[in-house]
């Protein structure tokens, strides 16, 4: 039985059947590894449709890294999947504080998700600049409410939340603010779609520098 079992040469062919499959689509330079990257992930070419970028968040977001921001992840899995390497070799760190104790404690007493809580604590740390959801839509309309009361300027958000109740709207609400933005419209999302867009966006800072 013949296969391909080298890790660069899976990863090579498999970006030059996406190349082939996505045919005539045209992207931006900068922003084809992006798209060609969660396709990637996903095995679903309906993401060159649904990705969506706004008031600069291309920009904005690879500024933020440039400067070393702190990205706030909604899901551990986000951070698990986030490459560790490109995150050190800018000297970035990747922030979760779904499962603190004290989100927890706080998010029973007040009978809200642990999600806006986490949320709310990250947007108390002013060196947080990227916001990366990929689950949560609670945690990206709090982060839209922080934004439309001026306590919350973010450098990006990624709105990627997946679901059925309030995921699609939550990336709707997004029209109503003026933040940078990298979204996946509809239903469809989730952490590894987050990831992907993280990594494709750190490895095209690697290649800059």
């Amino acid at each position: 039985m013949e296969y391909i079992n080298n890790p660069r040469e899976i990863e090579e062919r498999s970006f030059e059947i996406i190349t082939e499959e996505l045919g005539d689509k045209v992207f931006p330079e900068a922003i084809a590894p992006m798209v060609k990257r969660i396709i990637h992930t996903t095995a679903d070419f309906e993401y060159a449709d649904l990705l969506e970028i706004l008031n600069g968040g291309y920009e904005s977001g690879m500024e933020a890294l440039k400067q070393g921001k702190k990205i706030y992840a909604d899901t551990r899995m986000i951070q698990v999947a986030v490459n560790k390497k490109a995150l050190a070799d800018h000297g970035i760190e990747i922030v979760n504080y779904v499962h603190d104790a004290d989100v927890a404690a706080e998010a029973k007493e007040r009978g809200v998700t642990r999600s806006t809580v986490s949320m709310e604590k990250a947007l108390k740390d002013d060196s947080v600049g990227i916001f990366a959801i990929g689950n949560a839509p609670t945690a990206l309309y709090t982060l839209i409410e922080q934004v439309k009361q001026g306590t919350a300027k973010p450098a990006l958000i990624i709105g990627a939340p997946i679901g059925f109740v309030g995921a699609a709207e939550s990336k709707e609400a997004l029209d109503q603010i003026d933040s940078p933005v990298i979204r996946i419209n509809g239903r469809k999302g989730g952490s590894p779609v987050v990831a992907a867009i993280l990594n494709a966006m750190l490895y095209q800072l690697g290649r800059e520098w």
